[in-house]
């Protein structure tokens, strides 16, 4: 059997990442999942970074509620969901071929219900019926000297995609996870967890303990960072935004709640974040 690889680099803009302090981001492409694994792969994403000795740039990501898969240079680990800012620290010359997952495969890479994982991270060994090792170090024999190029980080990520068919296929549950998350994010006018309550005929006490066990994040959550990735998107313009504007678009009751909300996250100001340099 031919083994699946992605077309070229997805034209994307990611709300979530927030970039460093500088404006500073590594090389970053994205390709899409391989259709047989819709239901538990997001996308790719393989960063390429090389800086100065002694130089770090720490980059900022307002996670989605999905773990991630990530062979790296230096190892290979699986990353729980994050309640709140995640931030990594780049240093020298690496890689990294990343999997987005859907909501529904954290279950099964967690061996549980994924609060086991939220906040934290694992070495990849522990997803089940994976060789983690094996699977390392055929992406980097894949990625070679030059990990940048296009030809090369599309065959990696084949070979991660393939690794992970071990995850399919996904359960009824699983299937409606994802639809509630697709739901939120793609709904700006979702504000309540009532309104998800009633799109799905679930009840709220359910719902919660649904997304505890396979998000490992409650739906209050889902909602307020789905706003907060709006919020990154409308602020990151670099002109002078009007935050009033932004709130009110956001369904925000005045600006002070948005600001509040994006500082608690963030540690910085819808109005520090938009001022901040954008490479």
């Amino acid at each position: 059997m031919t083994r699946w690889i992605p077309d070229g680099p997805l034209d994307l803009v990611e709300p979530a990442q927030l970039r460093d302090a500088r404006g500073y981001a590594p090389s970053l492409r994205r390709y899409a999942a391989p259709p047989h694994l819709a239901d538990v792969v997001r996308r790719f994403w393989v960063p390429v970074w090389s800086l100065a000795p002694g130089e770090t740039s720490v980059q900022r990501v307002l996670q989605y509620p999905v773990c991630q898969v990530v062979v790296g240079h230096a190892g290979a680990q699986l990353v729980g969901p994050h309640s709140g800012l995640s931030t990594e620290e780049l240093a020298g010359d690496g890689w990294a071929v990343g999997v987005m997952m859907q909501p529904a495969a954290g279950l099964a890479l967690a061996a549980g219900p994924v609060t086991a994982l939220t906040n934290a991270r694992r070495d990849l060994r522990s997803i089940p019926g994976l060789d983690a090792a094996g699977l390392r170090d055929a992406v980097r024999q894949a990625l070679g000297a030059d990990p940048a190029e296009i030809a090369r980080q599309r065959e990696a990520c084949g070979l991660v995609a393939e690794a992970l068919g071990v995850l399919v296929p996904v359960d009824d549950e699983g299937r409606l996870v994802n639809a509630i998350v697709e739901y939120v994010e793609g709904d700006r006018e979702v504000r309540r967890v009532g309104q998800v309550c009633a799109k799905f005929d679930i009840g709220e006490r359910a719902l919660q303990r649904l997304t505890r066990r396979r998000i490992g994040l409650s739906p209050k959550w889902l909602i307020q960072r789905r706003r907060l990735h709006d919020a990154a998107d409308l602020l990151r313009s670099g002109t002078r935004v009007d935050l009033a504007r932004v709130a009110a678009e956001l369904g925000y009751a005045d600006q002070a709640h948005l600001t509040r909300d994006f500082r608690a996250v963030t540690g910085l100001t819808p109005g520090e974040f938009s001022a901040e340099p954008r490479d």
